[in-house]
């Protein structure tokens, strides 16, 4: 009976040690899976259009643009953005209809009422590459590329308190930029052990919406020639395109700078004659 308990007992202490192993591998598992996204917050960038007083730099517009059509066109839409918008970034009329007749647009009904396709002018818009959201799902691994015309103003990451009271007085805009130069410059880090990646999937940290996501790295270095000298790096190739979207969303961010700050001017120049008003009429009479 004696060593009938002793091996019923050895048995619950090897049960219990596996279990116990068993427990503290599953969690070692999960302390390697995130509890937050992104998992890490994008870096602050050095913009030209940051602050009261930022412009956009054209040069980097102009490369953001190419990069946006040899890459990112592919699979992403900018369905709210007039090609007749890029005069803003130093084009031309003639070279705006050059840049526009390189796209393909539907149109029609024609007199057989049947649609038809044709070269696009300015007043069109960058189409879609696809022909519609299930088209572009069934091609991109069940996931949608999204629209990237508002996408710098969209994807922003929350910066959490206290930073969003400096924000205010700062006027800190480029959350989206951030983000998009850090997501497509994530690409290249690798995932910490034990963290399960799905598959068909990429890890990314800087994803705002999970661990990993459908689209693979866009871009290498040397993927897109510049010809004004400017590095073909996966850094500078996304600070580029980042910069034009940031244009794609806001276009008129720096008409509408110049706007606030005359109307701070105005604000200013009118308490001060308001004070003076209040002085000369009231100076004499006794409080």
């Amino acid at each position: 009976m004696k060593k009938i308990l002793i091996g019923f007992a050895a048995a619950a202490f090897g049960l219990a040690a596996h279990v116990g192993l068993a427990a503290a591998a599953e969690e070692t598992a999960h302390a390697a899976e995130p509890t937050h996204f992104p998992i890490k917050k994008p870096p602050e960038m050095n913009w030209s259009f940051a602050g009261p007083f930022g412009t956009y730099d054209k040069g980097q517009l102009q490369r953001g643009l190419k990069v946006y059509k040899e890459v990112c066109a592919a699979c992403h839409s900018m369905k709210l953005v007039p090609f007749r918008a890029l005069e803003d970034l130093g084009y031309n009329e003639a070279q705006v209809k050059a840049f526009a007749a390189e796209y393909e647009v539907q149109d029609g009904p024609n007199a057989d009422g049947e649609m038809f396709t044709r070269p696009a002018i300015p007043s069109d818009y960058f189409p879609s590459p696809f022909p519609n959201d299930e088209a572009a799902a069934a091609a991109n691994a069940g996931a949608a590329p999204p629209d990237l015309s508002l996408i710098a103003k969209a994807r922003a990451v929350e910066r959490g308190f206290p930073l969003f009271v400096f924000d205010i007085f700062t006027q800190y805009a480029e959350g989206g930029p951030d983000y998009i130069h850090a997501l497509l410059t994530g690409y290249d880090e690798t995932p910490p052990e034990g963290m399960e990646i799905p598959e068909g999937t990429y890890y990314n940290p800087y994803f705002n919406a999970a661990k990993s996501l459908a689209m693979p790295k866009p871009i290498n270095d040397d993927a897109v020639t510049y010809d004004d000298g400017s590095p073909q790096t996966v850094d500078q190739y996304s600070r580029d395109v980042s910069a034009f979207l940031m244009w794609a969303a806001e276009p008129h961010l720096e008409a509408r700078k110049r706007t606030g700050f005359n109307v701070m001017v105005f604000l200013v120049l009118f308490a001060g004659l308001v004070y003076m008003t209040k002085r000369k009429i009231w100076a004499s009479v006794p409080h």
